[in-house]
């Protein structure tokens, strides 16, 4: 049990934004009140051909519950051990009863009645997975990240939309997404070469972004890619995501996300994920010079 707490609690340390950012500087085109501060609820911004921007620098908005490997052991600032440690705060957003299940940064499935729809197959890695202290994880070990553990990192966020492709750059372990908005379609399953984040296509529904990714970088036999989330949750090469960007006010990006993948889920299901707005630039965060996490966790 002790080397499954400070295995979550390493996981947290590598994932918590770094204490140091830039410098701080005015960004233009940010709407502020007489004090200086961001007008969240301020319109969307649009661009020129009047579709909403989604351009800016984000953080996720909900805050998750602490897990129960962590109770009793987690306190503000700093551990006994060293190790830092995050408290729980208030979700900046009020509850949206017409939004699918909040998605949680350990569990993707924990506000899902009945949990993630696993197949025998998933829920026999998911439980391996864990029966190493998620040591494998990919987060901890300076790899890409799926989609959904992404936009769950606390770590900021990116987005530059232009005319035909939008870019996420996410500060956690320099990931770097391509969403092509030029008309293409989706390739089928298997016809490119699978890659980290899969190939991604957008269209707009209105005022709605949905971005459509596959070819994946899957758990398939002999890897261990595919993670949804901290506790392992997996994909496999033959997922299918489905993405809705909304960005209601100023200050707000609601993601709404849609697994499609047969090999792991007895059917598809939907999770939102909310990203506020932050007056202030992502920085660089490369972890893969000297990475330990995997010899500082042993297993029992």
């Amino acid at each position: 049990m002790k080397n499954r707490i400070a295995s979550v609690v390493l996981l947290i340390a590598c994932s918590m934004p770094l204490l140091a950012q830039w410098e701080k500087y005015a960004i233009s085109g940010v709407p502020r009140d007489a004090k200086g501060r961001v007008q969240t609820d301020a319109r969307t911004p649009r661009t020129a051909n009047g579709k909403p921007d989604l351009s800016g620098n984000w953080v996720r908005g909900d805050r998750d519950p602490l897990p129960q490997e962590l109770a009793g052991v987690v306190a503000r600032g700093t551990g006994d051990s060293g190790a830092v440690v995050v408290e729980p705060r208030p979700a900046p957003f009020p509850p949206d009863p017409n939004a699918p299940p909040l998605a949680t940064f350990f569990d993707l499935g924990a506000n899902i009645p009945g949990g993630l729809p696993y197949t025998p197959w998933a829920a026999d890695l998911k439980k391996a997975r864990m029966a190493t202290n998620n040591k494998d994880n990919p987060d901890a070990n300076c790899l890409p990240m799926g989609i959904t553990q992404f936009h769950m990192q606390p770590q900021p966020r990116k987005i530059v939309q232009t005319a035909n492709l939008i870019l996420i750059l996410y500060e956690a372990n320099y990931g770097l997404r391509y969403i092509y908005t030029d008309g293409r379609k989706l390739p089928p399953q298997g016809d490119p070469l699978s890659w980290w984040y899969g190939y991604s296509v957008g269209h707009w529904e209105g005022d709605t972004l949905v971005v459509e990714t596959n070819n994946l970088r899957g758990a398939e036999t002999g890897s261990n890619d595919g993670w949804l989330d901290v506790r392992g949750s997996p994909y496999s090469e033959q997922a299918h995501f489905t993405e809705r960007f909304r960005r209601p006010t100023f200050g707000k990006l609601e993601i709404d996300v849609k697994v499609d993948d047969p090999k792991s889920y007895t059917k598809p299901f939907t999770v939102r994920i909310n990203q506020r707005f932050v007056d202030e630039e992502p920085i660089e965060f490369v972890c893969n010079e000297n990475q330990q996490f995997r010899q500082r966790i042993k297993v029992e």
